[in-house]
């Protein structure tokens, strides 16, 4: 009984990964042609103690293969105790051709982030934001891709791909899987219509999209969200003007966390929000993907307890690896096309620290930034 039980979830589990993969294959890659820039951008990057990863970010928007006179930055410091400050103002200095606005954070709610996003807005001249993080390099063509997608849709947000730059050690790869595989349910909900997720570290939108949404209003009580919440909103009320762009011009690069620590109080802040989805899809899939590897967890644990077989165990883990893999390996093809590494340790370890991650952010607080939140 117990093994047929745990079979259920697991084959559940199955057709949620199958009906992505569906839907990630429904996603039509985007190849960019040559027509004359348009569109002004304001490139927001909230930071807090970003001194270390900073120049790498403003060498790569210096790099961009896009007209200076079409593109703004504007960085919002979240009151830095480093000298993330000073470096800015030498580079804006070195830099003077480009429209460059240090502002500083003025905190409003329980999320550093969306407030910082939100004191941006108002003094965004043109229509076009686009996001990203302080630890990320965007690449050459990041801009100049947006332009031409915009140019030929009607669209009034874009989801953009990232990835991590890893080492050779477990834990970045680790890291690596984990994020393709957060990519890959992106993609495959929006082949289905029911796109829920995106990364702030690559996200643009209209400023009038923003403030007709009312901005972050209804989830400033969240400290995470700054992305998911606003997509949320926007697909509720203009889901056909909400794209996934699938082009490999706009695939941002960012840092894995640097420890196993780091790597957790990440991810349960990642998972803290899950609760307050107003996507029914989104609150599905996750409840669907705890589910199955929880049903590996407990089935370890019975195994031990002698109430279940290895040949059981071993059945339950090839079926949910298998059609892992599947989803791993296209979203791989999409963003890497590199080699899958420690793909079967991660799996193993997987399960485990993805129901450890789960119970804890239904109960515990944690750190970012040197701040506690909840």
């Amino acid at each position: 009984m117990i093994a047929l039980i745990l079979l259920l979830i697991v084959l559940v589990y199955l057709v949620t990964i199958i009906h992505l993969i569906v839907g990630f294959n429904a996603v039509k890659t985007f190849h960019p042609k040559e027509i004359t820039p348009k569109t002004f951008f304001a490139i927001v990057v909230p930071f807090r103690n970003e001194s270390a990863s900073l120049p790498q970010l403003l060498e790569s928007i210096k790099n961009l293969k896009y007209p200076i006179d079409l593109f703004e930055i504007i960085l919002v410091d979240d009151f830095s105790e480093d000298d993330s400050v000073r470096l800015i103002y030498n580079w804006r200095m070195e830099n003077g051709t480009f429209q460059t606005t240090l502002l500083e954070n003025i905190r409003l709610s329980n999320s550093p982030k969306k407030d910082a996003i939100s004191r941006a807005i108002p003094i965004v001249t043109n229509q076009w934001i686009v996001t990203t993080d302080a630890d990320c390099i965007v690449p050459e063509n990041w801009l100049s891709t947006l332009d031409l997608y915009i140019q030929g849709q009607d669209v009034e947000m874009i989801v953009g791909s990232v990835v991590y730059d890893c080492n050779k050690s477990f834990l970045h790869h680790f890291q690596q899987l984990d994020l393709m595989s957060l990519q890959g349910a992106t993609l495959g909900s929006f082949g289905l219509g029911l796109g829920f997720m995106c990364n702030g570290a690559n996200f643009c939108y209209t400023k009038s999209l923003f403030q007709e949404l009312n901005g972050f209003v209804g989830n400033n009580k969240i400290a995470s969200g700054d992305d998911v919440f606003l997509l949320q909103k926007a697909m509720k009320t203009h889901s056909e003007k909400v794209h996934y762009l699938k082009s490999k011009g706009t695939i941002v690069h960012t840092k894995p966390e640097s420890s196993w620590a780091n790597l957790f109080e990440q991810r349960v802040r990642w998972a803290s929000k899950t609760s307050s989805y107003q996507s029914v899809f989104g609150k599905d899939l996750a409840v669907i993907v705890f589910a199955g590897n929880l049903a590996l967890v407990l089935g370890s644990g019975f195994l031990a307890l002698g109430l279940l077989s290895w040949l059981s165990l071993t059945i339950l883990f090839v079926l949910k690896f298998v059609i892992d893999f599947i989803l791993l390996y296209k979203t791989n093809r999409f963003l890497r096309k590199k080699r899958l590494h420690y793909l079967l340790l991660s799996s193993l370890v997987y399960p485990f620290f993805c129901v450890t991650v789960a119970v804890f952010s239904w109960f515990g607080s944690y750190d970012w930034k040197g701040r506690m939140l909840r």
